[in-house]
């Protein structure tokens, strides 16, 4: 049986979707789907058919969930999608990350929304429950919203065990739950705190993205406010792996998102800094740390000879599944960039959209 692939793009102006066969060399693109709203988060789910979700968010209309059976052609709009309560006090702004549950459930979606919260639908999206054990955990009063809001942006499920699972929020931090999300604990030691002047300890660090080692679910890779670390042990305890991102003594590495691929290659596209927010030097680097190493290097610059002062998002990184395995990046100036072989050279895919929040990639059998 052969692989189809296709490339999800959420954009400030409706989703796009790249298709191809499993060489990866020639591109068709569709869209824009659902025009002019934003979508933070696109996910393609292949468990029990075909379909595509999308995060949207309208400054008129508010967040809503969408899916699509048929790859595009139409939509429907979830009518039971995540809400909270009037009583919570809490406004549901956007979507900011869907997720497939474990393997061994194959009906089951979360999404991680701002304000931070989390839900999960056990019916592949149709109906939605908050996990309100996060939402009323007894450090939610000193939770503090990023630059970008108080988004919870990762989630994060065990391979070996539905129970166990992680989210990240800004500028919050990482919780992890062993229960299948009725109860959290935060998993922040390590880790450096943003100066909100709330009193908790356990809660204040902005955290970008996080990833899990492929081989080891409890080992996980985050880019931090702060920098790049790393946890052996499910988060309890953090450590820097910074070796090659400074450019000069005293800086700090800033960027937004980590990709990890199924050898366990990482990859970061770092930033110039937290005030500037663009590529280092105006270079559209991206750099890379091979399994087993313990250095980042710069692997390959996507357009040596142009100057580019963009960014790449948080959610706008990711590596699929494939034999060799693509890595693929989108900037806030709208082009999308593809590498076969590990970031040393790029194709940039056709068409210019708008600022791209979210790339996912997605494997199908024909």
């Amino acid at each position: 049986m052969g692989k189809r692939f296709a490339l999800l793009v959420g954009t400030n102006k409706g989703v796009f979707m790249y298709t191809s066969d499993r060489e990866r060399r020639e591109w068709s693109l569709k869209g824009p789907f659902l025009s002019g709203w934003e979508a933070y988060s696109v996910l393609g789910d292949s468990r029990s058919g075909n379909r595509i979700f999308a995060g949207t968010s309208h400054t008129a209309y508010g967040a809503t969930i969408r899916v699509s059976d048929d790859f595009g052609e139409t939509w429907t709009q979830i009518e039971h999608g995540p809400s909270y309560s009037k009583e919570s006090g809490f406004s549901l702004n956007r979507i900011w990350h869907l997720a497939l549950g474990h393997h061994s459930q194959p009906d089951t979606v979360f999404a991680g929304v701002e304000e931070a919260g989390l839900f999960v639908s056990r019916d592949r999206g149709n109906t939605w429950a908050e996990l309100d054990g996060l939402t009323r955990h007894p450090t939610r009063p000193g939770w503090f919203p990023g630059a970008g809001g108080m988004c919870l942006h990762t989630i994060l499920i065990h391979p070996g065990n539905p129970q166990r699972m992680w989210v990240a929020m800004s500028a919050v931090g990482v919780f992890r739950s062993d229960d299948g999300g009725t109860t959290w604990e935060a998993k922040n030691r390590g880790l450096a705190r943003v100066p909100t002047g709330q009193p908790q300890e356990e809660i204040g660090f902005c955290i970008h993205k996080m990833a899990l080692d492929p081989f080891d679910p409890e080992t996980i890779f985050m880019q931090e406010h702060s920098g790049v670390f790393k946890s052996i042990d499910g988060g309890d305890n953090w450590f820097p792996i910074e070796e090659g991102l400074t450019l000069k003594e005293g800086d700090a590495p800033f960027g937004f998102p980590i990709a990890v691929a199924p050898n366990g290659d990482m990859f970061l596209a770092p930033l110039e800094s937290s005030e500037q927010r663009t590529m280092m030097g105006g270079k559209l680097l991206v750099y890379g740390m091979p399994k087993g190493a313990s250095r980042w290097e710069p692997i390959g610059d996507v357009l040596p000879d142009e100057p580019r002062h963009v960014s790449v998002l948080r959610d706008a990184m990711s590596v699929d599944s494939l034999d060799p395995y693509g890595l693929y990046f989108g900037t806030t100036s709208g082009e999308v960039y593809c590498s076969l072989d590990r970031g040393r050279s790029w194709d940039r895919l056709p068409g210019q959209l708008s600022r791209i929040l979210s790339v996912k990639t997605w494997v199908l059998e024909d």
